[in-house]
């Protein structure tokens, strides 16, 4: 079978009609997905907690949403239509990177040192834990949006 242009618009007309089906069951595996991911950041932060204030900003912006400020840089970010995002960080606190990675022994004007804070990592680790699960999650949500696309359309038929 060779490919022509009738039939590269055909399997475009296909797939826009599959993809509200597959956006209608993605989009809830992305979210529950991302608040598995943040659990888990949060659960791994708790060693590290001096204050509540680096596990209470972390946040699960939903596909569409916006980011706090300074989650991402020094401003917000909005997420795609198919994107769920976890983020450490808001205006108040802006520690998580320091956590996550640690600081350099650093010291005073006067020479003194301040030490330094050895690395507690607990966003990378967490998606390291949740990734298998959440990529089967995204998975079973893209074949159901598939196979609902297929039985509430035209059961496959060539016509355009």
């Amino acid at each position: 079978m060779s490919i022509t242009r009738q039939s590269s618009d055909r399997l475009a007309k296909r797939l826009a009609a599959v993809a509200p089906e597959i956006k209608a069951k993605l989009v809830p595996a992305l979210v529950k997905s991302a608040e598995e991911v943040a659990d888990k950041a949060r659960a791994l932060a708790e060693a590290s907690r001096r204050t509540d204030e680096t596990i209470e900003s972390i946040t699960v912006t939903p596909p569409g949403g916006t980011t706090p400020a300074y989650a991402q840089g020094r401003q917000s970010t909005r997420a795609h239509e198919l994107q769920a995002l976890v983020t450490v960080g808001s205006p108040e606190v802006r520690t998580g990177h320091l956590v996550e990675f640690g600081t350099g022994e650093r010291h005073h004007a006067d020479g003194t040192p301040t030490g330094k804070m050895e690395a507690q990592p607990f966003m990378l680790p967490s998606w390291r834990l949740s990734k298998a699960r959440v990529e089967r999650r995204i998975n079973r949500a893209i074949n159901a949006g598939v196979k609902a696309a297929v039985a509430g359309g035209n059961g496959g038929s060539n016509d355009a």
